[in-house]
Formats: structure tokens, sequence, C-alpha cells
């Protein structure tokens, strides 16, 4: 029973925050004035849609980090620890009780996305709002992917990928 409250524990705080990431760029998209864009905007904004649609969304979330965040999920309703509860979200999404070079490349990358988001802070629009327009569109992608796998982990009796977890 305690291993499925961390496990939904789990779930709950990476969705809310994809969720809440998702949200709070969406402010800046919606201030894209789409009928004031001059054609050479419209195409650099629909390319920058495909390009994070395909290499964050597909590539980067269905096809390596949702399956991952649900295996852990999975790993965590039969294998809870007072951390692993207590955390429950950090540990899915890899940033401890992982192969040391999975957290290395968990915190240079959470590092490198801050860096980006101070970068793109200061950008002038309309260029603030396509850029976060794409990123909207690639972490839609990831959270869509991370609640299906996370389903399948959470109403599977195997769940086959691996947990990454150090035994």
């Amino acid at each position: 029973m305690i291993g499925r409250i961390a496990a939904v524990w789990g779930f709950a705080g990476v969705f809310l925050f994809l969720g809440s990431a998702i949200f709070r760029l969406s402010q800046y998209s919606v201030q894209l004035e789409i009928q004031n864009l001059p054609i050479w905007q419209w195409l650099i904004l629909a390319a920058w849609i495909a390009f994070m649609a395909y290499y964050e969304g597909y590539k980067g979330f269905q096809k390596s980090f949702s399956p991952r965040v649900a295996a852990r999920i999975y790993y965590l309703r039969s294998n809870v620890t007072p951390l692993r509860f207590a955390l429950a979200p950090l540990f899915c999404l890899g940033f401890f009780d992982a192969e040391r070079k999975r957290v290395i490349f968990i915190f240079c990358l959470t590092g490198a996305i801050m860096i980006l988001i101070k970068l793109v802070e200061h950008m002038p629009m309309p260029w603030r709002a396509i850029m976060d327009t794409g990123v909207v569109v690639g972490l839609s992608w990831g959270l869509i992917s991370v609640v299906l796998f996370s389903m399948k982990a959470f109403f599977t009796k195997n769940f086959d990928y691996p947990a990454g977890v150090p035994e």
C-alpha cells in the first residue's frame, strides 16, 4: 500500500512539474501575434515547432525520459524506502538512486536548462514567444507520453523498461 502511495506521489510530482512549466510558458506563447508575423518569422516558428516536437517531444521524452520515469514509478511501488517516499518525484526523475552516469547527466541537463531559461527570458518579442511555443509543444508531447507510460506502469504486472537503479 505504501509503495502505491509513493508511486502516485512520484507521478503527481512529475506531472505537476511538467504541467506548471507548460502553463508558465504558454503565457508567453499566447502573446504571439501570429497575424502580424512576416512570412519568414512564420517559417521560423513552424520549423522550431517541428524541431521541438521531434527532438524534445518524440526523441527526448517519448523514446527516453517517459519510459524511464514510468519504470522508476513501477520500481518504486515495490521498493519504497523512507527517502524514496519523501522525495518520490525526484526519485522518479532520476536525481538519486540511479546509475552514477545518469545522475550526473540529470544534474548537468537541469543546469543547462536553467541557463537556457535565463537566456530566453531576455529575448525580445516575438522571439521569446516563438521559442516558448516550440518548448510548449515539446513539453506537452512529453507530458502526454509520461501519462501514457505511467498508466501502463500502474496497470500492468510486467513493465519491461529498465528503471536504471543500481542494485
